[in-house]
């Protein structure tokens, strides 16, 4: 086994692309032949490290079109499986983690994991706002705590918002209990500002929220490997975000050369490695 203290610049990018290419903590144990306590301090430091980094980095950022959604997981056990002594303890049972995307750059410039609760929502617009260089056109679920959060944040000069309903199926007719409801139509409802009708979408956000569930075993439904704990969960996507906006070329930037997220926003000029990754822990 390898630990900690004689982890080289090397092996930490040997670890870290084993956990953002969805591997387990266990499984990335087996194949580095790291420790499992290495393995998972190397994810919470570097994880603080990567979130501290972002926070600096994108800042004045040039989107124009955002969309954002929340996507549910859970810590330690589901939500009706949590133990009575810590039952409203948040950490135990269903966490979300909020998210932004910009449809042109793909960039993820906000995040927030927490409850979907007004505050959440607040702490999280708010943070989105402060990255903006400008006025924005912002898509979101029909989620109700958008409405009493988006127009008190922005000013109404800053950001044309809307909101994508979507109608599903009264009954379900999947293959199976796991099948997703099937979407029969959607309605879009301008709630601030002029959005513009044909930008009016979630589909990138949700596209990334797949993205998001293969990149970290701790988000894969069904899984065995869910965080026990909910700063683990915070580092794992803290780093997932540093691995898909500094280090992972996006397929939908390849012209005219293969470009990453932050590249295609203005604030980075090339394709990070993973040992500049477990470079920032110094």
């Amino acid at each position: 086994m390898v630990s900690m203290n004689r982890l080289s610049t090397e092996k930490r990018a040997q670890i870290i692309g084993c956990l953002v290419e969805g591997n387990s903590i266990r499984a990335t144990v087996r194949m580095t032949g790291a420790a499992k306590n290495t393995v998972t301090k190397l994810l919470v430091d570097l994880g603080a490290e990567c979130a501290a980094y972002q926070d600096r980095t994108l800042r004045n950022l040039p989107c124009k079109t955002v969309q954002v959604d929340e996507m549910w997981g859970f810590c330690y056990a589901k939500q009706k499986n949590v133990p009575e002594e810590h039952k409203g303890t948040f950490g135990y049972g269903d966490v979300w983690t909020w998210i932004a995307i910009d449809a042109d750059s793909k960039l993820v410039p906000s995040w927030l994991v927490g409850e979907r609760n007004l505050s959440d929502c607040w702490a999280f617009i708010a943070d989105l706002k402060n990255r903006m260089a400008g006025r924005i056109q912002l898509s979101s679920d029909a989620h109700q705590t958008y409405r009493g959060v988006v127009g008190l944040v922005f000013q109404p000069r800053e950001v044309d918002w809307a909101q994508l309903i979507k109608r599903y199926q009264a009954t379900h007719q999947g293959a199976g209990r796991y099948s997703p409801p099937i979407c029969v139509g959607a309605d879009k409802r301008p709630r601030l500002g002029n959005p513009d009708p044909a930008k009016i979408s979630t589909s990138y956000m949700e596209r990334q929220n797949l993205t998001m569930r293969m990149g970290m075993r701790r988000f894969t439904r069904l899984t065995n490997g869910f965080s026990k704990k909910v700063e683990n969960l915070a580092a794992a996507v803290s780093l997932h975000y540093m691995h898909y906006n500094f280090a992972r070329p996006h397929a939908s930037l390849a012209n005219p050369y293969p470009r990453t997220p932050a590249m295609a926003a203005g604030i980075a000029d090339h394709v990070w490695t993973l040992q500049e990754i477990a470079g920032l822990l110094g």
